[in-house]
């Protein structure tokens, strides 16, 4: 769990990197970098979470 927090953490920072860095030279591909990583980003999280649902209310007979 604790390296899903890391890599939600580091990719924080290189989404708000992409933005500063937009910002500093209004070149637009570090925008589109952004808003990349952020996409992925959210897909894999709901991917994590919707595993962390089915994972509790499955029924598993053993």
């Amino acid at each position: 769990m604790w390296f899903l927090r890391l890599l939600a953490v580091l990719t924080a920072i290189a989404v708000a990197g992409g933005v500063a860095a937009f910002l500093l030279t209004r070149d637009l591909r570090y925008l589109r970098f952004s808003w990349q990583l952020f996409r992925y980003a959210l897909i894999v999280a709901l991917l994590v979470f919707a595993l962390l649902i089915i994972e509790r209310v499955a029924v598993i007979p053993l």
